[in-house]
């Protein structure tokens, strides 16, 4: 992560965002460039030098056609024979948790990768009724669009911003910046990793930021913290929200708001990426979208080349501000976080941005509790989709266990074939640590870390609807450390308090 200014190493230098062992996987910091085969080990100066490779995570054919694979087989295409020429070839499957594999595969090899990508894409896809991607065949699997409201508040003859909505827009900054610093430390680890640092410390059921105080060193050793965000994001090193594209996608799409209105197009996102966001800045179908870009493609095929993570988490995270600006109308929400999410996602990656966004929405307006606000979000999800049958699931799951992990083991038995960034089984989680939580902010954002997977964004979501359900029920205690300041490489916006961008956001809200 990039940390803020007063606290924070400077960036070792050498070549952009390459890595085998990628930093989080939607985080904002490059990663470490993979050693090549060849290359001279550290501290053999005296040997010829040899040229240091560039292994771009989220990007390598041979790489995404491992990942295009698995989603063939969660969407319902026939890969089988596919497949089998892969593996025969010498591929191998997608790295599990990382970005790239660690050996840049032989160009015979990469041409295979390439044109099994394009044979994949072309496989009927059974799954295209239930889960349609155009924005009026979803619209029409709505059983009736929801009903606008007016927020809370609203009128009353007050010049400027309404003080009840900038008081639930500053509470949702904030705690969507809590929750996005809770899950930092233990993005990537697996369950039972997060469950024993936090019960070595005194923390489980989790209440309080991880912290390493007490913890043995052999369980460090074990279950290593995010090694990108230790030094920002334990209890005894907060100072300040460090960057991470939890907080920075938002930004932009207050940006994209600014610059061009409710109005927006697709294209108008892609526009301003190309100028305001560091392709560095990018992971998974967001650096995918942005090649295609750089490419000549157009939306919707931004979304669609040679991109197997279009159904993943990213266009989640960018949804708040969608929700933020349309406060009691989930429906206009959830169309303006559609045109952000097209340029990135299909099918279920589209479904969680507008169900984060209809869902915070309807949070926003001030008049709805915590379980409204889900059934709003829901509403906007075609009702076949995998994704809403998986929210329907943890729902009814945080309403039959009394303990959260019991849901959380659910959970991780029914959708743990899913990679842990794809977007079906963290909305789940999302749902089931908002439901469980009942509108208290401190157990849906320690509920939705807790739960694992990609920690820190679903940190982030559950603690900006909570905020918003009670903008006084963030406790001091997980506000004070972020020192209403927060880090970002977007232009203009480094040290910014949550303060002004609640004014800020609120006046893009007013505008029609």
């Amino acid at each position: 992560m990039t940390p803020t200014p007063a606290a924070r190493p400077k960036p070792a230098p050498g070549p952009g965002p390459s890595a085998a062992r990628p930093p989080d996987a939607g985080s904002s910091a490059p990663a470490e460039p993979v050693p090549v085969p060849g290359a001279p080990p550290a501290g053999q100066a005296d040997r010829p030098p040899v040229a240091a490779g560039v292994r771009l995570t989220w990007a390598q054919p041979e790489d995404l056609v491992g990942h295009e694979l698995r989603q063939a087989s969660e969407d319902g295409r026939d890969a089988e024979p596919l497949l089998r020429v892969w593996l025969a070839a010498g591929g191998h499957p997608a790295p599990d948790r990382a970005g790239a594999s660690r050996v840049p595969a032989p160009p015979e090899l990469r041409v295979l990768a390439t044109r099994l990508l394009d044979e994949l894409a072309a496989l009927p896809l059974p799954s295209a009724a239930a889960e349609p991607t155009p924005w009026p065949s979803i619209v029409a699997t709505w059983p009736a669009p929801p009903a606008a409201t007016p927020p809370a508040g609203a009128g009353g003859g007050v010049p400027g911003p309404d003080p009840a909505l900038l008081r639930r827009l500053e509470a949702a900054w904030v705690g969507r910046a809590v929750g996005c610093v809770l899950g930092k430390p233990v993005e990537k680890l697996p369950l039972t990793g997060i469950r024993a640092l936090a019960r070595a410390a005194g923390n489980w059921p989790l209440n309080d930021w991880f912290t390493e105080r007490g913890v043995p060193a052999e369980l460090l050793a074990a279950h290593p913290w995010n090694r990108r965000s230790a030094g920002t994001s334990l209890a005894e090193n907060i100072d300040g929200m460090p960057e991470d594209d939890d907080l920075n996608y938002p930004l932009l799409g207050l940006r994209l708001l600014q610059r061009h209105g409710k109005r927006f197009t697709t294209a108008d996102v892609g526009r301003l990426w190309l100028d305001e966001l560091p392709a560095g800045r990018t992971f998974t179908a967001e650096r995918l979208a942005y090649r295609n870009l750089l490419q000549g493609l157009e939306p919707p095929s931004t979304a669609t080349h040679h991109n197997p993570f279009r159904e993943w988490i990213g266009a989640l995270i960018r949804a708040d501000v969608h929700g933020w600006t349309h406060p009691g109308d989930p429906a206009a929400a959830a169309a303006q976080a559609y045109r952000d999410a097209a340029l990135t996602h299909t099918g279920n990656g589209l479904y969680a941005a507008l169900f984060a966004a209809a869902a915070i929405a309807e949070a926003a307006g001030g008049r709805a509790d915590v379980h409204t606000a889900l059934r709003a979000g829901l509403a906007v999800v075609p009702p076949r989709s995998r994704l809403a049958g998986a929210v329907r699931h943890a729902v009814a799951a945080a309403g039959r266990h009394a303990d959260f992990d019991r849901v959380v083991d659910d959970l991780h038995a029914r959708y743990g074939h899913y990679h842990w960034v794809h977007a079906v089984p963290n909305t789940a989680l999302i749902a089931a640590a908002l439901t469980h939580a009942d509108g208290d902010f401190t157990r849906s954002v320690c509920r939705a870390v807790s739960g694992g997977w990609d920690t820190d964004s679903n940190g982030a979501t559950a603690g900006s609807l909570a905020a918003l359900v009670d903008p006084d029920g963030v406790p001091h205690r997980w506000s004070a450390p972020l020192k209403n300041r927060l880090a970002t490489t977007v232009p203009g916006f480094d040290g910014i308090g949550f303060d002004t961008l609640a004014h800020l956001t609120a006046q893009e809200a007013a505008r029609p």
